[in-house]
């Protein structure tokens, strides 16, 4: 009898532990973007290094994936589902603001723990409100962009004269995504009338648009010393294509998707392009972490990351690891107090901490870099001290 009863305590416990099982990690993103299929590719990346060290806690990660479609409607029902039928610990991913706008009341109803890959948008950060404690935003959000890309432009004048701008065009796709862009550059661009903004908007070729003439007409007429364009990767090419049909070559040429298509520089077209990001392969040469994340992206997939959301994405997981192994559980009282205390050395060449936002608690990121296209390379031009390369100005004139 007593032989009987060792043996079922055994099997008890050992159920008990099997019942712990995997460490489930929920993550939405778009998964036809280059944002989102490169962001979860590197996000099962950083799973299957934490678990071939080991895992944490004993327990080995698991990595659940729901494509959003960049719609707000599909979103709110991932989260849903990650929730009461995946049953996930800890959710991380996103990239339009307006999915996560689609997302927040779902995240609200079941307070997870959410740290965040997307949403520029301020508009995200109010439907948040100053109680979401458990949402932890690793992107900038619109105006800590806006305040980097003011700085970066006033010391990129000052170190080269030769680069003088007055008139600033703003292109943006018509969703929330470009809206704020739109708001935040007028609001930092405009003040005490330093730069004269213009700006019309566009429906991105993501969503079902492509046409960009009376967008570029308005653009040209405005004789831009920048031209910027805030949408998506399917934009790049044939905006690009038709700006050359039209012969609108501005002295800088600049794009702020979240991410680029995969090829972009091997397009004739893409020389001396500028943009907005985070992270490039260049940065490969001044910090390790990027360069261990980067190869071993390339190994696993055979292919170059592309979009700056494939380091955040890695860095969602590895920062959600080591909270729960510093929290010791995926007790979510215990992982907002772990997350609060993170100080990640990211791929991205920067530690990631997290500090209060204009209204949120815990706000990640907050700055983007200015960056070129060189030679199919995109090259760092500020931040001076994470610079690979120097400003080619200005734009060419179209052929």
């Amino acid at each position: 009898m007593k032989r009987t009863f060792f043996a079922l305590a055994l099997i008890a416990a050992a159920a008990m532990a099997f019942g712990q099982g995997t460490i489930k990690i929920g993550a939405t993103w778009p998964l036809a973007d280059i944002t989102g299929k490169q962001g979860s590719m590197a996000a099962q990346q950083a799973v299957d290094e934490i678990n071939k060290a080991g895992g944490v806690l004993g327990r080995q990660l698991e990595l659940i994936v729901i494509d959003d479609e960049l719609k707000a409607d599909k979103g709110a029902a991932a989260i849903e589902k990650l929730v009461t039928v995946d049953n996930v610990d800890v959710i991380i991913g996103g990239m339009a603001s307006g999915v996560a706008l689609g997302q927040v009341p779902a995240m609200k109803k079941y307070g997870k723990v959410v740290v965040s890959t997307g949403a520029a948008s301020y508009k995200v950060e109010e439907a948040l409100g100053k109680d979401a404690d458990w949402y932890f935003h690793l992107h900038p959000w619109d105006y800590n962009q806006g305040a980097s890309y003011v700085q970066g432009w006033d010391e990129i004048q000052k170190k080269y004269p030769n680069i003088k701008i007055k008139k600033i065009f703003l292109a943006y796709e018509e969703g929330a995504f470009g809206k704020a862009s739109w708001d935040a550059t007028k609001t930092l661009f405009g003040a005490g009338n330093r730069y004269v903004i213009d700006g019309a908007s566009f429906k991105s070729a993501a969503l079902g648009g492509g046409d960009y003439g009376s967008m570029l007409e308005a653009a040209k007429m405005f004789k831009p010393d920048l031209f910027l364009w805030a949408g998506y990767d399917a934009d790049a090419l044939p905006m690009l294509e038709q700006a050359k049909a039209m012969k609108f070559s501005p002295g800088i040429y600049l794009g702020a998707p979240p991410g680029w298509p995969v090829g972009f520089g091997t397009s004739r077209l893409s020389e001396n392009v500028m943009l907005y990001g985070m992270w490039a392969p260049s940065i490969n040469n001044v910090s390790p972490i990027s360069k261990k994340f980067y190869d071993g992206f390339v190994a696993k997939y055979k292919a170059e990351p592309a979009t700056y959301f494939a380091p955040l994405s890695y860095s969602a997981v590895y920062i959600v690891a080591d909270a729960i192994k510093r929290a010791g559980s995926t007790d979510t009282a215990a992982l907002i107090k772990a997350l609060e205390a993170t100080k990640y050395e990211s791929p991205l060449g920067q530690t990631i901490t997290f500090t209060p936002g204009n209204i949120i608690k815990h706000q990640g990121v907050k700055n983007q870099k200015i960056l070129q296209w060189q030679m199919g390379r995109q090259e760092v031009i500020w931040p001076f001290e994470s610079a690979t390369a120097k400003p080619v100005y200005p734009f060419p004139k179209w052929k």
